[in-house]
């Protein structure tokens, strides 16, 4: 099992209406990745779908994903692609219960939002995630 550092939070920022499956198939054919941008994506009613075993390395923070999992929910922008805290109270709720359960796997893991890393420069997930998880 490899070292886990963070539990990296995510937003698509895309149309909470957008897909998985056409997530996935950005990440293939526009970005040409192998393996998906996240372990774990939340739809608007909360389910979560897992992307990839979480031994495996995705593509969610670049240069920190061998010691991350990523986690994302779907939305974070309003229709003028503006950042904007979107979350369903089904995928806050379902997010939450996620966080606790890695916690528990990874007690030593940051929760952070992709915008906490170094160097990054977007507003991913539109909410200040540290704060809302420091408890956990």
């Amino acid at each position: 099992m490899r070292e886990i550092k963070f539990l990296a939070v995510h937003c698509t920022a895309t149309p909470q209406t957008t897909s998985v499956e056409s997530i996935q198939k950005y990440w293939k054919t526009q970005l040409g990745w192998k393996m998906p941008g996240y372990h774990f994506i939340i739809k608007p009613n909360g389910e979560v779908v897992q992307l990839l075993e979480i031994e495996k390395v995705s593509n969610g923070v670049k240069g920190f994903n061998s010691v991350s999992i990523n986690i994302s929910y779907i939305g974070g922008v309003d229709s003028q692609n503006k950042p904007i805290d979107n979350r369903t109270e089904a995928q806050k709720k379902a997010l939450l219960d996620l966080l606790k359960k890695l916690k528990k796997q990874f007690p030593k893991a940051v929760i952070q939002g992709h915008r906490d890393f170094p160097e990054v420069k977007k507003a991913c997930p539109s909410f200040n995630a540290k704060t809302e998880y420091k408890h956990l």
